[in-house]
């Protein structure tokens, strides 16, 4: 695929940015929601960029997505936004052009530098914010209380030089941000969103596409458990999360191991080999892998933002979603000071879960 393959060279409508799997998802969420019909003529409907990462794993379900999105009548634009030192000003260089003419811009991720930065380019009065898990509730919040935008996980650390340096181009992000008389914006979400600022249109995200494209899926009898990337981000102690992994599918039954496209083969290598799980690799977002079956009757998960989506990408199966809490001991001594109490409201807020006991570790 070349780096601009299915560009037409007109100015779309709208323009969407995604980095992950998931975000590219919650974008065909929101075009469906908003009936958002296909490109019938240049300049018309929705035109999906991909910031291409370097992650091989991540690489392929972008890849796999964007097919979704092309058979969906989307166009798409990948670029190879971080391939080699000049990428960032090739890609950047080559989108301003379209980043001046649409009339709406819809990103999956505020917190990225890639996206913060093209923010100050656009000038479109319509700005849309979709799901990028758990990081949209803090989003909204920062957004807000008028605080700088960081990723949960950092917050409470002393920024580095970068930080500083790209400083006032996330606050002119977060400027661009905040709804104004000539420019709205709204949050297509499916996460529990309880202090928005007051002009800020927040939209449910039901999963309303993924159900109507895939399922119902055959339900097995047995559990899974969906991994997490929380010992990746530096939160939990790998130790712990491996010894609270096996505890975890000994007392539920659980077979497979869905694993965090962010985990490492490393630790996913040594989880197969003390737990006895079956480690899969999902190919797509692990919503549309459950819709698609089979699905265990149980699956289990750690906080994480598929307690809040799996309920409603499940809805009508009879499937059982259930959390098991971070135990606070878990935690490295690098974990942000705010990491036990957030990913507790990301369990405590998660409708249509059951909660199970903090699994000991000892």
């Amino acid at each position: 695929m070349s780096p601009r393959a299915g560009s037409t060279g007109t100015t779309p409508h709208t323009l969407a940015f995604v980095e992950s799997p998931v975000q590219l998802l919650n974008v065909l969420e929101w075009a469906h929601a908003q009936a958002l019909h296909p490109q019938e003529e240049p300049g018309v409907g929705l035109t999906l960029v991909v910031l291409s990462p370097t992650d091989p794993m991540t690489r392929g379900q972008l890849r796999r997505m964007a097919e979704l999105a092309r058979e969906e009548g989307h166009e798409v634009r990948w670029e190879e936004a971080r391939g080699g030192t000049t990428a960032p000003f090739r890609t950047i260089g080559g989108l301003a052009p379209l980043l001046r003419g649409a009339r709406r811009v819809v990103m999956g991720d505020p917190f990225s530098r890639y996206v913060q930065l093209l923010l100050t380019i656009t000038r479109a009065a319509d700005l849309v914010v979709v799901d990028d898990g758990t990081a949209t509730m803090e989003f909204v919040g920062q957004l807000a209380r008028g605080e700088r935008l960081v990723r949960w996980h950092r917050k409470g650390g002393t920024p580095g030089p970068r930080d500083l340096l790209f400083a006032p181009v996330s606050a002119s992000a977060r400027r661009r941000l905040t709804p104004r008389a000539d420019r709205r914006v709204e949050v297509f979400t499916s996460m529990p969103v309880t202090e928005a600022p007051a002009d800020v249109t927040v939209t449910p995200h039901t999963f309303a596409w993924t159900r109507a494209r895939f399922g119902p899926p055959r339900v097995t009898r047995g559990a899974d458990l969906v991994g997490t990337s929380l010992v990746e981000t530096g939160v939990v102690d790998g130790d712990r999360y491996l010894h609270a992994v096996g505890a975890l599918s000994r007392a539920h039954g659980a077979t497979r191991y869905f694993a965090h496209r962010r985990e490492s083969a490393d630790k996913l290598h040594r989880l197969a080999g003390e737990t006895g799980l079956e480690v899969v690799r999902p190919e797509l977002p692990l919503e549309l892998i459950a819709r698609r079956g089979p699905i265990g009757s149980t699956v289990l998960s750690f906080p994480s933002t598929v307690v809040h989506t799996l309920p409603l990408a499940l809805a009508g199966t009879g499937v059982r979603v259930a959390v098991c809490d971070i135990d606070p001991t878990w935690l490295t001594a690098h974990a942000s000071p705010r990491a036990h109490g957030f990913l507790s409201g990301v369990t405590g807020t998660a409708r249509g879960v059951d909660r199970l006991a903090t699994v000991s570790v000892a």
